[in-house]
């Protein structure tokens, strides 16, 4: 309340008004000092996972990735038939299931040891490079997780990028880059992948002193605070029988030995169950001078076209026993056994109904797997080599729009790109490769496709 004495008022100092570019110059200096505190290493490191993962919770919560149905333009399924689920149309050569039969007796347990526990954690999508320097270390490598960071995630190269950045924006490592990373970067050694593995298969190769890298699933609790699907890579080691359990290393979870994810168990039965969403995929690291040891202890897996019609038996069978969750991993297993075995026509259709029950997958299911073409591009193969070129580019763009907080996915961005050019979007073509390449710059595929364009990656 204003003073009515005349005495107050005369002598009253007058009040200061507010500069506002004193204001502004402030606001501008607090902002530039967290700007810079940011940046400093130890503090960056703490803070940017969580930034970025705050940043995920945000657009997942306005756009739920859960909520992105892709529906194929050019074939409409609506309930199975024998024409999904159609017998091999040739019979490959090398070993037959009979060969299943004839495997050596296996020990009650294995348990190898002589590795080193690695783990994913200090930075972003580390599951594959951590697995894998894991696995390699079995064999007296002597590199660490970084070195196969730096060839198989290299990241967007600016130079203002923290060394722990560099691998963010690619969400997943697929297994044809684990095995070209073993294959050209380690002297010595080689790996082979095979799909339609089988618990006996990895037990074989555990007797054998072969430890086995599984590509799987699984529901947890992912950095940006929601419990949904995501995909994962597995070092299993050991077996017991009596318990019906593997012995595996796990490079995120901390529920193991001294509070990380070592020695822990999984049943045989929660294995196969989550091994199922990736056609049973496993990797098998070996010295080259272990060669005949290797195929010895893969037995008719060791033919891969064997290996490829196994899958699609089991896909076969399963995809008609199933239901729910597991039944849509069954058929787009169908989908990607056939592409294995460049069936591609039937390999669509295969996904075509893989994607209608995917629309009819409700929360009872653990949410939708939306990440689910995040780590596999079978559909894209099998639409692009069926003249399906528009289905090609809607299911890139629900993957890279929908179910991703950043379209950072090379491999979308890459067969988004051949169809574009299929259908002569040139230019828009060109864009997408070069895009991809700029999020991964060994991404050899998209490098020759522009190097044939004349194209400057």
């Amino acid at each position: 309340m204003q003073s009515n004495n005349p005495f107050f008022r005369r002598y009253s100092p007058p009040r200061r008004s507010r500069n506002p570019w004193r204001t502004l110059a402030a606001i501008l200096g607090v902002l530039a000092l967290l700007y810079l505190t940011y940046h400093i290493p130890f503090v960056h490191n703490v803070l940017a996972w969580r930034l970025d993962s705050l940043r995920a919770s945000i657009v997942y919560f306005f756009r739920p990735p859960e909520e992105a149905i892709f529906v194929p333009a050019q074939v409409s399924i609506t309930q199975p038939s024998t024409a999904l689920t159609p017998q091999a149309t040739h019979t490959p050569a090398g070993p037959t299931p009979t060969a299943l039969a004839t495997r050596p007796p296996l020990p009650l347990s294995v348990s190898l040891t002589g590795f080193r526990y690695i783990d994913q954690h200090g930075g972003w999508n580390l599951c594959g490079p951590a697995t894998l320097a894991m696995a390699l270390t079995y064999w007296d490598w002597a590199g660490t997780r970084n070195d196969v960071e730096d060839y198989v995630k290299p990241g967007i190269q600016d130079p203002n990028l923290n060394r722990v950045e560099r691998g963010r924006p690619d969400k997943n490592v697929m297994p044809y880059e684990l095995e070209d990373f073993v294959d050209t970067q380690v002297a010595g050694l080689q790996a082979v992948i095979r799909v339609g593995g089988e618990l006996d298969t990895i037990k074989q190769l555990l007797a054998a002193g072969f430890p086995v890298v599984v590509e799987k699933g699984y529901s947890e609790r992912d950095a940006s605070g929601r419990v949904s699907w995501l995909g994962h890579y597995l070092f299993v080691n050991g077996y017991d029988e009596a318990s019906q359990e593997f012995i595996v290393q796990d490079v995120y979870l901390r529920t193991g030995d001294n509070g990380t994810g070592a020695n822990l168990r999984s049943s045989y039965e929660e294995l196969q169950d989550q091994w199922r969403a990736f056609n049973y995929l496993f990797l098998v690291i070996y010295p080259e001078a272990q060669l005949d040891q290797v195929i010895a202890a893969l037995g008719p897996w060791a033919d891969e076209e064997w290996a490829n019609q196994r899958a699609l038996e089991l896909a076969q069978q399963e995809s008609a026993s199933l239901s729910g969750l597991q039944q849509f991993f069954a058929w787009f297993n169908l989908g990607s056994s056939h592409v294995r075995l460049l069936q591609y026509v039937d390999a669509a259709h295969a996904y075509d109904y893989a994607f209608q029950l995917y629309a009819g997958l409700t929360n009872d299911d653990s949410q939708r797997p939306y990440r689910m073409m995040w780590y596999q591009t079978g559909p894209y193969w099998a639409y692009y080599y069926s003249g399906r070129h528009q289905d090609v580019i809607s299911l890139a763009n629900t993957t890279l729009f929908e179910t991703i907080d950043q379209p950072t996915l090379e491999e979308s961005l890459y067969w988004r790109g051949l169809a574009r050019l299929a259908i002569g979007e040139t230019g828009n073509a060109v864009a997408d490769l070069q895009e991809a390449v700029r999020l991964n710059k060994h991404f050899w595929a998209a490098i020759g496709q522009l190097e044939a364009l004349g194209v400057n990656p």
